[in-house]
């Protein structure tokens, strides 16, 4: 089964992660928050990025987009659990999602 380039469940999946990451502390209150990252994240993923790519990426947002001190968001964390939430994905569909 050949997923749409952009289904909602992948969304709604790569939400979740995100929400669950949480950097800025809202996602109990603001589920959409963290939006602004999934387009940009799933053309990376889609684009075969790296850990260290999606690190870089999220650590940018974490700074720049937010304002914030990366350090203690550790975004190389939570692009190691996105890289392998993104190839259990592929794996499970059996193509690139």
């Amino acid at each position: 089964m050949q997923m749409q380039p952009w289904s909602p469940s992948v969304e709604n999946d790569l939400r979740h992660l995100l929400n669950e990451w949480d950097p800025i502390g809202v996602a109990d209150e603001v589920q959409d928050e963290y939006d602004c990252m999934l387009t940009p994240m799933l053309q990376r993923l889609r684009g075969g990025a790296d850990e260290t790519e999606i690190g870089v990426f999220l650590r940018n947002e974490v700074e720049q987009h937010f304002g914030l001190d990366p350090l203690g968001a550790r975004p190389e964390a939570m692009a190691i659990r996105a890289i392998a939430w993104w190839t259990a994905l592929e794996v499970a569909h059996g193509n690139s999602a």
